[in-house]
């Protein structure tokens, strides 16, 4: 067996591994039927069909040649570091961290802290940009989550709204 394209086979595989740990714990939850869709439904379902994007893919990755054997390259660390952790820091933000007195800090801010954080992922960032994508997802989260939704979370930090 030969492998024609890493970045397709290790991707492959990677869409396996996930999509049969999300339909196994999805299985944990009462499924129903498709007509009286449980809670564990959606994640088995999203899960199956991932798995089997997967084994498409890393089938396609043994059959099929790609120019230049679609070698994988080495880590983009900045990029990776930044990203998860401009996640984590929202949902810092979003629910505080009440063991250790910080108190949720809100949506808004949050996005705008994810929004930042993350940009400072791409070498040439530019601030007036960022501000604007952060205010655009801070403004549509909060029509689509407070208002249509009617979500309840914190919004604003506790400390403003009182």
């Amino acid at each position: 067996m030969h492998i024609k394209s890493q970045k397709d086979f290790f991707c492959g595989l990677m869409f396996m591994g996930l999509g049969l740990a999300f339909a196994w714990g999805a299985s944990t939850y009462n499924v129903g039927t498709g007509a009286r869709m449980g809670p564990g439904y959606f994640p088995l379902m999203l899960g199956i069909m991932l798995a089997v994007i997967g084994a498409i893919v890393t089938f396609t990755s043994l059959v099929v040649e790609t120019e230049g054997g679609g070698k994988i390259g080495k880590i983009a660390w900045r990029p990776l570091v930044f990203v998860i952790g401009a996640n984590v820091i929202f949902g810092i933000l979003l629910a505080g961290l009440p063991k250790i007195g910080l108190p949720a800090f809100g949506l808004i801010i949050g996005i705008y802290a994810l929004v930042f954080v993350a940009s400072m992922a791409e070498a040439g960032w530019k601030f007036k940009t960022t501000l604007i994508l952060a205010t655009v997802l801070a403004v549509g989260s909060y029509v689509a989550f407070v208002i249509a939704l009617k979500l309840q979370f914190p919004v604003w930090p506790a400390f403003i709204t009182g």
